[in-house]
């Protein structure tokens, strides 16, 4: 059931997939490999009922997609393509610390950070790359609170970073 301030609805056009996993699939998608951490953190850690997962970046296949700021280094449409790319990367490591997708109740929060070059204030389109993913996986329980923000730069060149929270249900993780 779907409630919003009180209400039993569910939006048009917002599903609720049981499983994210088969979400993914029928976006044609499928979780990587966990990236390991490349400085001194954790990748994630649960506090209570919230699982946060440190900021990832688009790493594909073991690469960096793209490097370098946008809109010149990187086009806009690729600083999507990039945003999308953090988020499977977020849901691998989410996967990981929860060993079951389907732990995650809700998503509350992403923070987006994004190498943005002097004169560009679309951080925001590009942060629904990752956005529109948790929508498209989690139905309504992936609509979530957000920061898009820009910066000089991010670490290794990445284009985007993305962090999260997660709301999930209780279990021991692995």
């Amino acid at each position: 059931m779907w409630y919003t301030h009180g209400m039993s609805t569910q939006p048009a056009g917002v599903t609720s997939p049981t499983d994210p996993e088969s979400a993914l699939a029928k976006l044609g998608l499928a979780l990587p490999t966990p990236a390991k951490p490349v400085a001194a953190y954790v990748p994630t850690r649960m506090c209570g009922s919230m699982l946060f997962v440190a900021g990832q970046v688009p790493f594909r296949d073991g690469q960096m997609m793209f490097k370098g700021s946008i809109p010149t280094a990187v086009t806009v449409e690729q600083g999507i393509e990039c945003a999308r790319q953090c988020a499977l990367n977020g849901l691998a490591a989410a996967k990981a610390a929860l060993g079951d997708l389907r732990r995650i109740k809700q998503v509350v929060r992403l923070g987006v950070f994004v190498a943005s070059e002097a004169g560009f204030y679309d951080q925001p389109k590009i942060a629904n790359g990752a956005s529109e993913l948790m929508v498209s996986v989690f139905g309504e329980a992936g609509r979530h609170a957000r920061a898009a923000v820009g910066s000089i730069a991010l670490p290794l060149g990445a284009p985007v970073e993305v962090e999260f929270l997660f709301e999930v249900t209780a279990g021991e993780c692995p």
